[in-house]
């Protein structure tokens, strides 16, 4: 009896299935406040879509772009810094 089976070729990792290096989690890692302050704006704007924006929403949605502003002020000067591996 011959076994018929489809030819396959064999399955390794491209460079997207791998995990993300030390170097990369770093750099994530900086960014953070940046990327949480940017959630937060998010969500002040879309808690204004819901209804009519009152004074709360408007002081709500200052006060995170001021967050935004600030965070991405300190990531800027954190960027003078060399991190190993990561960057040219």
């Amino acid at each position: 009896m011959v076994h018929i089976g489809a030819d396959q070729k064999v399955v390794t990792a491209d460079e997207f299935d791998r995990e993300p290096t030390f170097a990369e989690l770093d750099a994530i890692e900086c960014e953070m406040p940046v990327i949480t302050a940017e959630v937060e704006l998010l969500d002040a704007q879309i808690i204004a879509l819901d209804r009519t924006p009152n004074e709360v929403d408007t002081r709500r949605i200052r006060r995170a772009r001021r967050k935004v502003l600030t965070a991405r002020l300190a990531a800027a000067n954190l960027t003078t810094m060399h991190i190993p591996g990561v960057g040219a």
